[in-house]
């Protein structure tokens, strides 16, 4: 079966210098993967005419589907519409349903004083080339062109109205155009051991792989997920032929798989909670909740987390914690004593059968020569007994929090699984 290719170009000089981060291309990639199409490129360009125009011609050499999104609102320096009126060779009309929609929005929904805007109503002006892709959730409607055998769908930038244009039109749309193959990936998440460790384990592997599956490495934060994929004509196939190299990659990694299927530690540890009906909280003081954010971004974790102590402050570790005066007045609130009296008087308070507690130096400054910025102490433990890890990091303040987290919640789920 044909592979389907497909671009996604975003649109907006505030990709360009990071004042946006472009999470449009990670969602739209996702969904159309789910389906079987294979993003070929993805490109961002910022707000001038002839980038825009260029990408164009540039993707459509290359794929059978450009997605392009942003540059839709009612502004000066949005100039998407009017360009794909002119490379599309149209002009631009009111589309009446769009145009009631926009007035209902505006007189029910937003409730906005005074008369309409001419350019809130222009929203509704659309190329008379194109097929509108209803948005129930904004002004912007989406747009679907036809060029020499490729299909062109223009999408508002803001990710919530993409999100519902994706899901509720342009997936099935291209479902009903193609014959679309199956891509299917297997992914291992593993802790405890670096990318090029794990390559030295998985050579024979890797040379007896045939050319239909390749093997990805992808490391974050001290984790590396081992990604099999192949394309076939159906979901049951790829899965027959995939599934025996699977079983071998699991099986050479064993000593440090977390998990078999594509998730966070989070998840993973809520998992366990709820298999064993135990409890968790946390006692953060340089991650400022982030272990406890982690834990509660998978839903229902409210079966199993009881909540957090982000203690900050010595005054917060001793009076609400039990931190005794005499261990921060001694070996000060970065020690090992600390956070083991932390992961205690949260076990306490919170009434819990796990506590994780962390507290440590993110910098950029506060370190000194005995307590270097990245140290962090990290406290696990149980009613009956509690472990201690010493970490040391080397990098800025943000991703020192990252893997304080996440090397937290890692020797948290051993903890579990060995108590």
């Amino acid at each position: 079966m044909k592979k389907v290719n497909a671009s996604i170009i975003t649109i907006g000089d505030e990709l360009l210098i990071g004042q946006t981060i472009d999470t449009n291309s990670a969602f739209i990639a996702q969904e159309l993967n789910k389906i079987g199409v294979w993003v070929r490129h993805r490109t961002a360009v910022g707000d001038v005419w002839d980038d825009i125009w260029n990408a164009l011609d540039d993707e459509s050499k290359l794929s059978d589907i450009i997605i392009i999104t942003g540059g839709l609102g009612p502004t000066a320096d949005d100039i998407t519409k009017p360009l794909l009126c002119k490379y599309f060779g149209g002009k631009l009309i009111v589309d009446e349903k769009v145009e009631n929609h926009v007035r209902y929005l505006f007189e029910k929904v937003f409730r906005r004083p005074g008369p309409m805007l001419e350019r809130n109503l222009k929203q509704a002006e659309v190329p008379d080339v194109c097929t509108v892709l209803f948005n129930k959730r904004g002004t912007a409607p989406g747009m679907l062109f036809r060029k020499d055998g490729k299909i062109f769908i223009s999408l508002p930038g803001v990710p919530h109205e993409m999100k519902g244009l994706i899901t509720t039109e342009v997936i099935p749309l291209i479902q009903n155009e193609f014959s679309l193959p199956a891509i299917v990936h297997k992914t291992a998440f593993t802790a405890g051991m670096g990318e090029s460790m794990i390559a030295e384990r998985l050579v024979d592997l890797e040379a007896s792989l045939p050319d239909t599956i390749k093997l990805a490495y992808l490391p974050n934060y001290g984790m590396v997920r081992l990604r099999l994929t192949i394309t076939a004509d159906t979901n049951e196939i790829a899965e027959d032929q995939v599934i025996p190299f699977f079983e071998q990659l699991k099986e050479k990694v064993k000593d440090i798989l977390v998990s078999d299927i594509d998730e966070g530690l989070e998840v993973v540890i809520g998992k366990i909670l709820k298999e064993k009906n135990k409890t968790i909280a946390t006692a953060e003081s340089c991650t400022g909740g982030y272990i406890a954010h982690l834990i509660t971004s998978v839903p229902g974790s409210s079966a199993y987390f009881n909540g957090s102590v982000v203690s900050y402050s010595n005054s917060v570790k001793e009076n609400v914690l039990g931190v005794s005066a005499s261990t921060l007045n001694t070996v000060g609130a970065v020690s090992e004593e600390t956070v083991t009296e932390m992961v205690k008087g949260v076990i306490k308070k919170l009434d819990v059968d796990y506590a994780v507690a962390v507290s440590g130096i993110m910098g950029p400054d506060g370190g000194t020569p005995e307590k270097p910025v990245g140290l962090v102490w990290v406290a696990i433990g149980n009613k009956e007994k509690t472990e201690t890890t010493k970490l040391q990091f080397r990098f800025d303040r943000h991703r020192n929090i990252e893997m304080t987290a996440q090397n937290a919640l890692n020797i948290l789920r051993k903890f579990i699984l060995e108590n």
